[in-house]
């Protein structure tokens, strides 16, 4: 793990994505919202698409979570699901690459197993974070020895549908955090500076926070259903 990784511990991630429905969809927007996110302190940023993360680059040194999302008619699973990601993704090689690892059968009825073998074994050097929704997936991922695993999927599967990240004071991240191997980082409807400090209170590697912050049509709504 290099210097730059190291220093994500203890600090915020901010996750620059936005997607052909929505109004910042733009390698450009989002490679000044990197840079917005590093003047205001971030430690690193999680971005999506090759074609993002290279104009990312242009603009902050800052380590990169990276992620391809696509969707296949097969498989419910969009978060980096096949080998063309990978692939893809290892063309512009973020610091990070994030996967899903729910468990659901991947495109062309691939396991989460055999898919990370796979990728692992082409790139061994590589970094991988698993994007999770229950404890038992998370528990699951750290034995298969992804380098990180993430809340990021709470509340957004069949499996965790209803949850949320700070249920119970964060019962799902203490868990996670109690039993796993690897680093844990709290994500996932992370959206005020108070949750991000109790993640890290709770023994949180790093926070990774979005929609609160680099998407103005969700903080504008905010007001609008104030008003």
């Amino acid at each position: 793990m290099n210097e730059k990784i190291r220093q994500l511990k203890g600090n915020l991630v901010v996750s620059c994505q936005a997607f052909p429905h929505e109004p910042l969809h733009s390698p450009f927007i989002m490679s000044r919202m990197a840079l917005a996110a590093m003047e205001g302190g971030a430690y690193g940023i999680r971005a999506n698409s090759p074609e993002d993360i290279r104009e990312i680059r242009t603009q902050v040194s800052l380590p990169i979570i990276g992620s391809t999302k696509r969707d296949y008619q097969d498989s419910l699973v969009h978060i980096t699901p096949t080998m063309r990601e990978i692939e893809e993704l290892m063309a512009v090689r973020p610091e990070i690459i994030a996967l899903d690892a729910t468990g659901v059968p991947r495109p062309g009825g691939i396991s989460l197993d055999n898919f990370f073998h796979t990728a692992k074994e082409k790139y061994p050097h590589q970094l991988w974070m698993a994007d999770c929704s229950t404890v038992e997936e998370a528990l699951h991922a750290d034995s298969l020895d992804f380098d990180f695993v993430a809340t990021t999927l709470v509340g957004y599967t069949r499996q965790s549908l209803g949850l949320r990240i700070e249920d119970k004071d964060f019962a799902i991240l203490r868990e996670i955090v109690a039993k796993s191997v690897h680093p844990v980082i709290a994500a996932g409807n992370i959206d005020t500076p108070q949750k991000a400090r109790r993640a890290i209170d709770l023994g949180a590697y790093c926070v990774i926070v979005g929609s609160t912050i680099t998407k103005p049509q969700v903080l504008t709504k905010l007001f609008t259903d104030a008003l």
